[in-house]
């Protein structure tokens, strides 16, 4: 620590690293100062630092309110070598390198990148006391932006769809279980590398769709999550029992592609933390390894509005067409780079088993209209509210690397004006239409293809990804599995 001007220099994060670099625009300095006048009036104690990582998953740190404060001013450090962890937490690349295994000078010996907290996204978390929460944007010390930040990623997209005078619009419809915990194995025994998970059992029983019994059997729950998103300024829709003995659903009102990322990550942490506090465990893991259980899913309605009208630019007033030309191409290009995008909608192995194993899932790229075992479903057909849901997407996805995979794709439909033929409305006869991956192995080798992927996103972080997903895929192969003991231990 140093003086400067006679004041001491604060240790947390770079000397004034934000305003050295530019780092926000009018509107986030604007809040920042809103901000700190808030923090310096409420009964705030502590404030959870946050970013999103590669998995979709928030990490951070929690410090007094008066260190947040010079974070407003200087940035908070955080080691980039958590970019080289898998699902696991198990690294993979040689962190202590020169280049930290990223191929980047900047990233080597473990050192560290900065957070800055997005003023905007700050929340007061309802069910810790005094807590409040922001969620940051990841740069290297130089101040260029961290080349692996999801968040980083989905905002350079957008810079350039609102350059064009388009916004994309997201409606989160995500499933997930929600379990009570009877055993949390909280043993040093249980404590490997992943941990033994907890002993669970459902909280009612299942396949009684929509039924009033079985909603008020999970209500207690449901509303718990309900006011603590509600005082998140979350715009949720509905709360509903979904098929599968503990599988729910939560949907959400339309919002700009930013905010429903953010919206999806505050999402997912909030309702795995409450739970928790209360003896239930959340997961967002498609396909639980436990008897009866359903696959979930995680549907994504999307379309493009001008910027300054408003107007869904998906919607026609041609009583022929249900869909606009320009929402035509949009389709036409997520036709087109489904299965590179399958990579992002879903990044983990267990995924695939929704998509070979249940009937409700689509196995094709086809758009069809109001037929949801489409991979493309056409909602609301003719009406100013149009748009498309993706219904192959897993809830373990990372909302900014699925909503920039499906945005690039979509583009490229319309900026070479594509023509997706027409809707199928019996999805599963289409046998000669391009089939969905059929594992995480097939999706990567297709990103790995893909000319658009690579040119949207990036060779830098494309390659970084498909490392990461080998790895996981190595670690699953070299593993023997409970299939595989019965299969061949006692006949062979």
């Amino acid at each position: 620590m140093s003086k400067k001007n006679n004041n001491v220099i604060s240790s947390i994060g770079l000397d004034n690293f934000i305003n050295k670099h530019s780092l926000w625009n009018k509107e986030q300095i604007k809040a920042a100062k809103e901000l700190i006048q808030r923090l310096k009036t409420e009964d705030i104690t502590y404030v959870r630092v946050t970013y999103c990582d590669q998995h979709g998953l928030t990490r951070g740190k929690m410090l007094p309110v008066k260190q947040f404060i010079a974070v407003l001013r200087n940035g908070l450090a955080s080691t980039h070598a958590i970019f080289a962890m898998d699902s696991a937490n198990i690294i993979f690349l040689p962190v202590f390198s020169e280049d930290g295994g990223f191929g980047n000078a900047e990233m080597g010996g473990a050192g560290d990148m900065i957070m800055v907290p997005d003023p905007a996204t700050f929340r007061i978390l309802p069910w810790d006391d005094k807590t409040g929460w922001v969620l940051s944007d990841l740069y290297l010390k130089s101040g260029a932006a961290m080349p692996f930040s999801p968040r980083a990623i989905l905002a350079s997209q957008l810079e350039k769809l609102h350059a064009k005078g388009y916004e994309l619009l997201i409606g989160l419809e995500v499933e997930f279980h929600v379990f009570k915990i009877d055993d949390p194995q909280l043993t040093m025994q249980a404590s490997t590398q992943p941990p033994e998970p907890p002993s669970v059992s459902p909280l009612a029983h299942a396949y009684q769709y929509q039924g009033e019994q079985n909603l008020d059997e999970v209500a207690p729950i449901l509303e718990l999550f309900h006011q603590s998103l509600q005082a998140l300024d979350l715009p949720i829709r509905s709360l509903e029992d979904e098929w599968g003995p503990a599988q729910c659903e939560i949907t959400m009102e339309p919002l700009p592609a930013m905010q429903a990322a953010d919206a999806m990550v505050l999402m997912r942490s909030t309702l795995k933390q409450v739970a928790r506090r209360q003896g239930y465990l959340v997961t967002f893991m498609c396909k639980p390894a436990l008897p009866n259980v359903y696959s979930s899913g995680w549907h994504l309605h999307q379309s493009l509005v001008d910027l300054k009208s408003g107007d869904n630019v998906f919607a026609t007033k041609n009583k022929k067409q249900f869909l606009s030309t320009i929402g035509q191409q949009y389709v036409a290009g997520l036709i087109e780079h489904a299965r590179a995008c399958t990579a992002f909608s879903n990044p983990t192995i267990n995924g695939y088993k929704r998509m070979n194993s249940n009937a409700l899932a689509p196995n094709r790229a086809v758009w069809s209209i109001d037929n949801k075992a489409a991979c493309l479903r056409l909602a609301n057909a003719g009406d100013p509210s149009v748009h498309i849901e993706n219904r192959s997407g897993e809830p373990a996805a990372n909302p900014y690397l699925f909503f920039a995979s499906q945005l690039a794709a979509g583009m490229d439909g319309i900026e070479t004006k594509k023509d997706p033929g027409p809707p199928l409305n019996d999805p599963y006869a289409q046998t000669d239409k391009t089939p969905l991956p059929a594992s995480l192995m097939e999706a990567i080798t297709a990103l790995d293809e893909s000319e658009l992927l690579r040119k949207i996103i990036g060779d830098t972080f494309v390659d970084y990804y498909l490392m990461l997903k080998r790895h996981e895929i190595h670690r699953f192969l070299s593993t023997v599995t409970d299939w595989e003991h019965r299969e061949y231990f006692e006949r062979y």
